[in-house]
C-alpha cells in the first residue's frame, strides 16, 4: 500500500530547480579545494540562502554534495538557494587517514561554511543564472547528524578542543536561523565509551551560548546506541540546554534517518517513510520562512497542520 504524503503545511506551487555541481572554491590552506553543489529555483530574486551540512553515514556519496536531495530540492523548489559543501570527512574524497583533523574534521566542517559565505560573490559568478539573485543578508544553516554538530557550532554551541584544551567558538553571526536534524547532544556521561574515545570533541559540547533561533528535529525511536547511553532523549539536548528562541519537532516512530532525509531509497535509512520526509521538508521550510521573514505565518500554520489530523506524525513545542 502506498504511503500518503502528510499535509504538514500549505505551500505554493513548486518551481523547477537549477542544480550545478561542483562549484569549486580554491582553498590553498585546505587539504583539497572546497566543492559545492548549488541548488536554486529557476525564477525569483532576493533569494535567501541555506547552508546544508551533510552527515557521516556508511555510504560513499550521500556524505557529500551528492546527498540530501529530498531536502535540497524541496527547499530550492520553494524559494531558497541551497549550498552543499563536501566536507573533508566525506568518504568520496578518500583522504589519507593521517590528514590533520581526520576522521571527522569537526573544526574544518564549520570553517567550510564560513568560507562559503565569504565567497558568495564567487559562487554567483560561477553560476551565471544566479547573478544578482541572492539575498546575502538572509542566511540559515541546516545539518543532519554530524552535520547537525557542525550547524550547532555555527549557531553558537561551544566545545573544548581535545588537542589543546582551549574553548572553541565558531559562531557565525551571518547565520540568522538554524535547523538541527538528529544532531548530537551533550557529552560526558551521556556518551558511550567508544564514542568518547573515538570522537573526543563530543565530550564537552556546551549549548549554553547557542542563542541563534533554532529548530531541533528528533526521532523518538533514534536510540543511536553507538553514540549515547541515554537513548532518543539525548538528541533533544540542543533544544533543552540552549537559551533563547527554540522549537522542537519530535517525529513519532522516527529513527536516525528521520524517514530518509539523506536520500530517497538509500540502504542506510532504517525508517524509510515518504510521509515523514514530507513533514521534515515542510516544517523546516516553514521554520526558515518565518525566522528569516518576521511576520510570515508559515511556521505557525505548519505546526498547527501537523497535529490537525487524527494520526499526527509528530508534535511541536517551543520556548
Amino acid at each position: 500500500m502506498r504511503e500518503s504524503v502528510h499535509p504538514a503545511a500549505t505551500l505554493g506551487s513548486s518551481v523547477p530547480v537549477l542544480s550545478v555541481s561542483p562549484v569549486v572554491l580554491p582553498a590553498p590552506d585546505r587539504a583539497v579545494d572546497l566543492e559545492v553543489r548549488v541548488s536554486a529555483p529557476v525564477t525569483g530574486g532576493d533569494l535567501p540562502v541555506i547552508l546544508l551540512s551533510h552527515g557521516q553515514g556508511h555510504s560513499n556519496h550521500l556524505s557529500s554534495l551528492n546527498g540530501y536531495a529530498p531536502l535540497a530540492n524541496f527547499w530550492a523548489a520553494h524559494g531558497f538557494v541551497v549550498l552543499q559543501p563536501t566536507h573533508l570527512s566525506s568518504r568520496s574524497l578518500s583522504l589519507d587517514p593521517d590528514t590533520p583533523g581526520a576522521p571527522m574534521f569537526w573544526r574544518s566542517r564549520a570553517e567550510d561554511m564560513s568560507f562559503v559565505l565569504d565567497r558568495l560573490d564567487a559562487i554567483e559568478a560561477a553560476v551565471p543564472q544566479l547573478a544578482g539573485r541572492l539575498d546575502h543578508g538572509k542566511v540559515a544553516v541546516a545539518g543532519h547528524s554530524m552535520g547537525g554538530h557542525t550547524a550547532s557550532l555555527l549557531l553558537g554551541a561551544r566545545l573544548i578542543d581535545p588537542d589543546d584544551g582551549t574553548e572553541v567558538d565558531l559562531a557565525e553571526p551571518r547565520i540568522k536561523a538554524g535547523v538541527l536534524l538528529a544532531a548530537p547532544g551533550s557529552g560526558g556521561a551521556a556518551l558511550t565509551e567508544s564514542a568518547a574515545e573515538g570522537f573526543p570533541f563530543l565530550s564537552t559540547m556546551d549549548f549554553s551560548k547557542m542563542t541563534t533561533p533554532t529548530l531541533v528535529v528528533v526521532g523518538d525511536k533514534d536510540a543511536s546506541t553507538h553514540l549515547t547511553v541515554r537513548g532518543p532523549v539525548w538528541f533533544t539536548d540542543p533544544y533543552v540546554l540552549s537559551p533563547g528562541h527554540k522549537s522542537l519537532l519530535t517525529l513519532f516512530d522516527a529513527e536516525h534517518g528521520l524517514g530518509g532525509v539523506s536520500g530517497y531509497d538509500v540502504a542506510e535509512t532504517t525508517d524509510e517513510s515518504l510521509a515523514r520526509v514530507s513533514v521534515v521538508q515542510r516544517l523546516t521550510w516553514a521554520y526558515f520562512r518565518s525566522e528569516l521573514y518576521p511576520g510570515d505565518p508559515a511556521w505557525q500554520a505548519a505546526s498547527e497542520a501537523l497535529t490537525a489530523g487524527p494520526d499526527p506524525l509528530g508534535k511541536v513545542e517551543s520556548k
